[in-house]
């Protein structure tokens, strides 16, 4: 069983080399490394051919839907060649050693496992509270109100079986995706399990992710996945 790590990126001129050599640094599994560049229009592509000739299981894929989280990565699991994918942000929030803990609980028998910031032995740190609280509230709540088996259904660090992927159909367009796909296993019968991870504060560069015009897409794939579950 071979993993692949999937790193969606948009203009991360100053972080996608930290970000790549940390990732061949930090994971031992074998795996190959896809950098989907989605739409740049500053040095990510350049940086990420260069380190191509470094590393032989690095490739550079392009989004060629329209820009946001969500195609590039639909763009990256469309064209992995293993069995197991998890993304991994590409301004080096999510903390690489959570990956081989994610893969032992798929050698388990799991479908889908969460990296968690809100249970014992996982963290976020810095950023904005507004966020924070959301993304608590809506790990909390789906938790206790739909028994999903993780407390942090918002956080985009998720390993998945490709059959996951393949076998559910995924309309958000935005970084809600991670709880949709999330959902919808969930409602497919696929077995989800989740281990603590530590998030930080991106340190470099900005970040494409905006609450009040993202909220909107996160409350209706919250409600959904309640309304699933009663009507």
């Amino acid at each position: 069983m071979k993993l692949s790590i999937v790193v969606p990126a948009h203009n991360e001129e100053e972080n996608i080399t930290d970000t790549v050599e940390n990732i061949e640094r930090a994971v031992s599994i074998e795996h190959e490394l896809l950098v989907v560049d989605d739409h740049s229009t500053d040095a990510t592509v350049g940086l990420v051919q260069g380190l191509c000739a470094k590393y032989s299981n690095l490739r550079l894929i392009s989004n060629r839907s329209d820009n946001g989280f969500a195609n590039a990565v639909k763009t990256g699991f469309a064209n992995v060649h293993t069995n197991v994918v998890v993304p991994v942000m590409g301004d080096l929030c999510d903390d690489l050693a959570t990956i081989e803990r994610m893969f032992r609980k798929i050698e388990e028998g799991y479908d889908v496992v969460c990296g968690a910031r809100y249970i014992k032995g996982g963290a976020r740190i810095g950023g904005s509270k507004l966020k924070g609280f959301f993304s608590w509230f809506a790990g909390k709540t789906l938790y206790y109100i739909l028994g999903l088996p993780t407390h942090d259904i918002a956080n985009a660090f998720k390993m998945f079986r490709k059959e996951v992927i393949d076998s559910i159909v995924v309309e958000s367009r935005g970084f809600e995706i991670s709880m949709e796909m999330v959902l919808r296993a969930y409602y497919a019968g696929f077995k989800i399990a989740e281990v603590p991870t530590v998030w930080r504060e991106r340190t470099k560069g900005k970040s494409s992710f905006k609450m009040l015009r993202l909220f909107p897409s996160y409350l209706k794939i919250y409600l959904w996945g309640i309304f699933r579950r009663f009507f």
